[in-house]
């Protein structure tokens, strides 16, 4: 354990901006550009890259070159790179394109699941189970998203019952890892510990992972209640890119950047480069012409 012995010594941080970040925006950015950012990510030291998203390109045009994305990643490097598969048409698109790992996505919220999905909670868990099926014959790696833990942009709170439905249905289908997603970044320190509370009996703490949205700048404290509670794994995107088409005013995912920055001040290792990772936020937020995301990027980068 680090020198707080609450906190654990290494952190596994799960970069979501080539795929999370990238999905929202309304700039084309070619698949060129997004391979370079790939790999000035893998440069930093990042073990994990989500790589692209295997929904249809009618929903998602951004994402529209999901194999060419996968045809252009190395093959040489001590890093995965899951790919988001929604159902089982995009899960058989992306082994074919050879992904080595995929991730499913629920929401915890009825309603989100309703409006965003057009299927119930139960519904859109029952389409994964081919999905797993097939995943384990392959040896798939399954990871599981759940979205709206903190909060719904439709009903407002969300049950931690709820949350724990989703969590356990994931994990028996045979998920190894559950990111707890804060979608349109409401949660606070306080309910980030009762929802790890609730969950942590239920499902192994090496078993949870978080991903928090920055929209009312509480992304980084909840992180801390998170590492607190012996969470380690977190996910988090380069330059904050990201929103929630959902939610008015949703900001991005924690960047990257501002999160390495602060664990290495607690004294917990990640493996990752800040001053490399830093060159990949500022290479993305130049090409999209827009300002860096992340506050500890802007100030390195004016010094």
């Amino acid at each position: 354990m680090s020198s707080d012995l609450l906190l654990p010594e290494f952190v596994k941080v799960v970069e979501v901006g080539v795929r999370d970040g990238l999905q929202n925006e309304s700039t084309p950015v070619p698949t060129q550009v997004k391979l370079q950012l790939i790999s000035l990510l893998i440069e930093s030291g990042l073990s994990v890259i989500e790589a692209t998203s295997f929904v249809s390109p009618k929903w998602v045009p951004q994402l529209a070159d999901q194999t060419q994305v996968m045809e252009g990643l190395p093959n040489n490097v001590n890093v995965n790179f899951p790919v988001l598969t929604p159902n089982l048409k995009g899960f058989d698109n992306a082994i074919n394109a050879g992904a080595k790992e995929v991730a499913v996505f629920a929401a915890a919220s009825e309603n989100f699941s309703q409006k965003n999905i057009n299927c119930s909670i139960e519904e859109s868990i029952a389409r994964f189970e081919p999905i797993f099926q097939k995943a384990k014959l392959l040896n798939i790696p399954v990871r599981g998203y759940i979205s709206c833990v903190l909060g719904c942009p439709y009903q407002g709170e969300v049950s931690l019952e709820d949350v724990s439905y989703v969590a356990k249905e994931l994990i028996e289908f045979g998920c190894y890892e559950i990111s707890l997603g804060d979608t349109i970044g409401v949660g606070t320190p306080n309910k980030t510990k009762a929802l790890i509370e609730h969950l942590s009996p239920l499902i192994p703490i090496e078993k949870l992972a978080v991903h928090f949205h920055d929209t009312y700048g509480q992304a980084l404290a909840n992180i801390y209640a998170a590492l607190q509670m012996g969470v380690s794994v977190i996910d988090s995107s380069i330059a904050g890119l990201g929103g929630c088409p959902y939610a008015s005013g949703a900001s991005g995912n924690v960047a990257t950047e501002d999160l390495v920055y602060m664990l290495k001040g607690l004294g917990i290792k990640t493996n990752i480069e800040l001053d490399k990772l830093i060159k990949a936020g500022d290479y993305i937020s130049q090409y999209l012409n827009r300002e860096n995301g992340s506050k500890v990027a802007r100030a390195l980068l004016t010094n």
